[in-house]
Parts: C-alpha cells; sequence; structure tokens
C-alpha cells in the first residue's frame, strides 16, 4: 500500500506533465471547499431547516440532473473552440460564489438554488478538465494520470471535513460559519487555474457542426455508456450514506470525521488502482468496482450500529479510489482524439441525468418503504450492471476473434 508521500514520489520519477499536476491542485483546493460543506449540507436541511428525506432527495437530484447537461455542451465547446482552460476556470469559479448563497439560506429552496449554482460550475468544468489530462498524457500512462488527478482531488476531500470537524469541534453546530470559510480555498483553486494552466488551443478542435447524432463513437463506447447509465441508477446522492450514518447514531461532527475516512481510503487508492489498471486491463478492474460497491451498499442495508458503518464508509472509500479514475482513464481509449472533450461531456451527463431518478427513488424507498430499502436497490443495480459488463466484454472478445 503506497502513502501520500511514496504516491507523490512514485508520480515525480514518472513525469507527470504539468498541466495534470496544476489541475490536481485545482481539484485539491476545491475539494478542500466542496467537502467542508456537502457532509453537512443534509444535516442542515435535517435538523435546522426541518426537510424531510424526500426533499433532501428532490434537492440533491434535481442539482446534479438539471446541470448535468453542461457537461456535454461544455464539452462539445471545448473541442469546437479549444477553450479548455477558459471553460474550466469559470466553472470553478461559479462553485465558489454558489457558498455565500448556501451560508445565507433560511429555507430549503435557497439550499437548492446554491446545490444547482455549485453543481453548475461542477458541469461546466468537468469535460474540459478531463480532455486537458487525457490531451497531456500518453496513452500508457493515462489510468495513471487520471488515478494521480483522482488522488489530489480527494486528498482535497479528507482535508475539507478535518477543517470541518476541527470548526464543529469549537464552534458546536454553526453549519453556516464552515459554508463561509469554505469561499477561501475556492479562490485558490480559481487562481491556480488563471496562473498555471497551459493557455487554450493546445487541444484539437474540432470542426464538424454540433449534433444530437452519436455517429462517430463506436458500439464499445455506447455499450459502456449504457452500463454506467444503470449502474448510477442505484448510485444516490452520498447524501443517504451520510443520513444513515446519523440514524445509526454517529455525532454531526463525528460523521465529517466518517467522511475524512472514506476520502483518506479513496485518496491512498487512488494512484495505485490507475497502476494496476494500466498493467492488468481497465475492464477488470471497473468489473471489480461494481462487484464492491454491490456489497458496500448491501452492508449499509444490513448495519445499523456507529463502527459498523464507519467500516462501510472505507469500503467506499475503496470502491472509489478502485474505479473511479479507472472509468475515465478506459473512456478516454473508447472516443477519438478529436471528440475527447465531447465524449467525457456525454460520460459526465448520463452519470448525472440518472442522479434525479436514483436520489428520487431512494427518497420515496426511504420514506415510504424503510431505511435500508435504498442501499438494497443500490446494491442490485450494480450486481446488474456487473453482469451488463461482462456481457458487453464477452460480446467484444467474440468480435476479436472473429
Amino acid at each position: 500500500m503506497f502513502g501520500l508521500s511514496g504516491q507523490v514520489r512514485q508520480v515525480w520519477r514518472l513525469n507527470i506533465p504539468r498541466n495534470v499536476w496544476v489541475t490536481g491542485w485545482v481539484s485539491f483546493f476545491m475539494d478542500v471547499s466542496s467537502e467542508m460543506v456537502y457532509p453537512l449540507v443534509p444535516l442542515f436541511l435535517s435538523s435546522i431547516l426541518g426537510a424531510s428525506k424526500s426533499i433532501i432527495g428532490l434537492i440533491e437530484g434535481i442539482a446534479e440532473t438539471s446541470a448535468s447537461v453542461l457537461k456535454l455542451f461544455s464539452g462539445v465547446l471545448a473541442d469546437r473552440f479549444g477553450k479548455h482552460k477558459l471553460l474550466m476556470g469559470f466553472g470553478y469559479g461559479i462553485s465558489t460564489a454558489s457558498r455565500p448563497l448556501l451560508a445565507m439560506a433560511t429555507g430549503w429552496g435557497m439550499v437548492l438554488t446554491a446545490r444547482f449554482t455549485d453543481r453548475v460550475g461542477k458541469g461546466i468544468r468537468t469535460a474540459p478538465r478531463d480532455a486537458i489530462i487525457a490531451a497531456s498524457t500518453p496513452p500508457e500512462r493515462l489510468g495513471l494520470a487520471f488515478g494521480f488527478h483522482r488522488a489530489l482531488d480527494t486528498a482535497g476531500a479528507v482535508v475539507g471535513p478535518a477543517v470541518a470537524l476541527l470548526i464543529l469541534a469549537v464552534w458546536v453546530a454553526d453549519y453556516r460559519l464552515v459554508f463561509w470559510l469554505s469561499i477561501i480555498p475556492g479562490v485558490l483553486a480559481v487562481a491556480l487555474i488563471v496562473c498555471l494552466i497551459t493557455a487554450d488551443g493546445s487541444a484539437p478542435v474540432m470542426k464538424t457542426k454540433f449534433s444530437w447524432s452519436l455517429q462517430g463513437f463506436d458500439a464499445r463506447f455506447l455499450g459502456f455508456m449504457a452500463v454506467v447509465c444503470v449502474f448510477s441508477l442505484g448510485n444516490s446522492s452520498n447524501a443517504f450514506l451520510i443520513l444513515k450514518a446519523e440514524h445509526a447514531g454517529i455525532s454531526p461532527a463525528w460523521i465529517s470525521g466518517v467522511y475524512l475516512a472514506f476520502n483518506a481510503t479513496y485518496v491512498l487508492l487512488s494512484i495505485p488502482g490507475g497502476m494496476i489498471a494500466d498493467r492488468l486491463g481497465r475492464p477488470l478492474v471497473i468489473l471489480a468496482g461494481f462487484v464492491l460497491f454491490a456489497v458496500v451498499y448491501a452492508g449499509f442495508a444490513l448495519a445499523d450500529s456507529p463502527w459498523p458503518i464507519a467500516g462501510l464508509f472505507i469500503g467506499y472509500g475503496a470502491y472509489m479510489g478502485l474505479s473511479e479514475g479507472v472509468q475515465r482513464a478506459y473512456l478516454a481509449t473508447l472516443v477519438p482524439t478529436e471528440r475527447k472533450a465531447t465524449g467525457f461531456g456525454l460520460y459526465h451527463t448520463v452519470v448525472g441525468m440518472a442522479i434525479l431518478p436514483a436520489s428520487l427513488i431512494a427518497g420515496f424507498l426511504w420514506d415510504h418503504i424503510g431505511l435500508t430499502a435504498p442501499f438494497w436497490f443500490g446494491a442490485g443495480a450494480a450486481a446488474l450492471a456487473a453482469i451488463l459488463f461482462v456481457g458487453l466484454l464477452w460480446r467484444d472478445h467474440i468480435r476479436c476473434l472473429w
């Protein structure tokens, strides 16, 4: 197992490109900002504003899904005009601007506005950012590059809950103070983009006009998108994991601690996960991730006390570390060079569009059937995605033989 310092030394020896380094640190600071806030939003809604679980699911679903279509258009614009840096910086700036809205919220409608604004920023920045990483990295090291980015991104997600935990230990349940202070690392992320990311125009510019047609993307890409869609329908907002932790008796301050442990596992496994995928094959690691997710979600359905729940958060972090960056690295091999950002935009749009039904289903199941039902549903969707992915790989194998 790599320690974080060992991982950094390893990627230094392997000459990680400048844009990948800088993009990683941009994501680090933005995740410090986001993860100071994110674990506390469902608690803020539930305990301070009195919102129901269905309302919480609705807020998360609308925020993610409404913004997700921007990931496609942002990718298309980046491919057409080569303005990856501009779109990336604009997206990070919008997310930072959402924090004051959240800090001043007096009702769940204002929280929805803040979450929507934050996700619009993510929708704008994600595809051009991933395209910058892909365009800056040799194909044989894509798993390492995306793993490195996810590691730094998630290192910020370790620091963020730790900062929130310290603040809440001194100013108990002062969620608004945490929201205000989260603005600082967001501003640092935007400053890094402006000062250090390579100038726009380095990536190929798409010459064709935009069309909703999927021509130009082969059957492997479309099949993988279908598998991702099925999986995403069961992968509801992490807000429900946080609410399950609260139900199991974990205090609000220590929920930030548990979320820190989740993100620490994520960051420690991101680079090894990418390197393993480069060596053993990305499809194998993606398949293992689906199976691990199903096991973890079944565990959340069965567990109902603090220590098992804390252990499951670590297991969930292992899933994220082993598969999140690897899925993007695999995707980079399925799309043509001139449509990289568009391909990433489609991928993120599929994932984002599924969050609304996934979160609505989870909220409905929690309120009307029981708190274990959303997790059994998620485990079943992951198991089905694994079966479909095996079928997809088998079909490709047969085609290669012929």
